[in-house]
């Protein structure tokens, strides 16, 4: 054969995603004192567009304890 070869268009496969998974646990000690407040509120509607296709998931879950009247432990007095 003579001449140049004949090119194609590309073959486009979609997009392989692959998602990692971290996990981290943080203990949060929770005060809860009483306390009334009168509160006025203001509604700001916000319109988010996202005209990107990259994206980030963070994943964060939380475990809540009743531990009695006092917590634990030397930092809160005892």
């Amino acid at each position: 054969m003579n001449g140049r070869p004949h090119v194609m268009q590309p073959i486009v496969h979609p997009t392989k995603c692959c998602v990692k998974h971290h996990c981290a646990t943080t203990i949060v000690p929770h005060i809860h004192p009483s306390h009334t407040q009168h509160v006025n509120r203001h509604m700001f509607q916000h319109m988010h567009y996202y005209p990107h296709t990259e994206s980030v998931a963070n994943e964060v879950s939380h475990q809540h304890f009743s531990c009695g009247a006092r917590p634990p432990g030397p930092f809160f007095g005892r």
